[in-house]
């Protein structure tokens, strides 16, 4: 895989990803709000992540990508200490507004302002699918260096083999214009490379959607079920 270094096309994605969310932060909030009320199964999921984070001895946990705050919020309320990094300063605008007194700050995964080691766990939903393959290297090694030894990391993302263009001159402005949609075990071998050891990779079926759910954690001298 590539390095996913920046460069024009690295900008250019993320010029484009930052646009679409920045023109329908109010929209895309409302559209999701209540989103994980009525899915229980991505519920399911949530509550074991921050069973296993608590399991660890907590710690701050990143939400990236995350958007209007939503998961960010329910992770709190499941006794998690999240908070939220995105792309877009409008979806941050949203984020704060929507849930005052957590922190969310503008930030990028490509290139997070983040100590090494810092974080016990980091959850990206649903926001890696805007990545380009050849920047998802690098992707996921920021998120191996500022997780700690045994750190998990929680992945959802689409299911499927075909993705859009690396860059559509009429797409329409909207984040689903970008969605990379990508197999499991493709991203599970690229959480391999990147030092990760996957713990499980199940499939569910989620709002009218195939949803790829991957939970992993950093190699090192912690042991994660200790």
């Amino acid at each position: 895989m590539s390095t996913g270094r920046e460069g024009p096309q690295a900008e250019r994605w993320l010029a484009d990803t930052r646009a679409s969310y920045d023109a329908d932060a109010t929209g895309y909030a409302e559209e999701v709000r209540n989103l994980l009320e009525r899915l229980p199964a991505e519920r399911d999921v949530m509550a074991l992540f921050a069973e296993r984070v608590r399991a660890l001895g907590g710690g701050l946990v990143a939400d990236v990508g995350c958007g209007p705050g939503r998961i960010t919020a329910h992770l709190r309320k499941l006794g998690v200490d999240a908070f939220g990094i995105d792309l877009s300063p409008r979806m941050i605008e949203v984020a704060r507004r929507e849930h005052p007194g957590l922190r969310f700050e503008v930030g990028s995964m490509t290139r997070l302002d983040l100590a090494d080691g810092s974080l016990a766990a980091l959850i990206a939903w649903y926001s890696i699918i805007h990545v380009p393959d050849d920047a998802l290297g690098a992707v996921l090694a920021g998120f191996h260096r500022v997780l700690r030894p045994g750190g998990l990391l929680l992945l959802g993302f689409h299911v499927g083999d075909t993705s859009p263009p690396e860059h559509q001159e009429n797409a329409e402005s909207r984040p689903e214009s970008y969605v990379r949609r990508r197999r499991p075990s493709e991203v599970a071998a690229w959480l391999d490379e990147a030092g990760f050891e996957v713990e499980a990779h199940p499939t569910l079926t989620s709002a009218a959607r195939t949803l790829g759910v991957l939970l992993a954690h950093r190699q090192g001298l912690e042991d994660p079920s200790s």
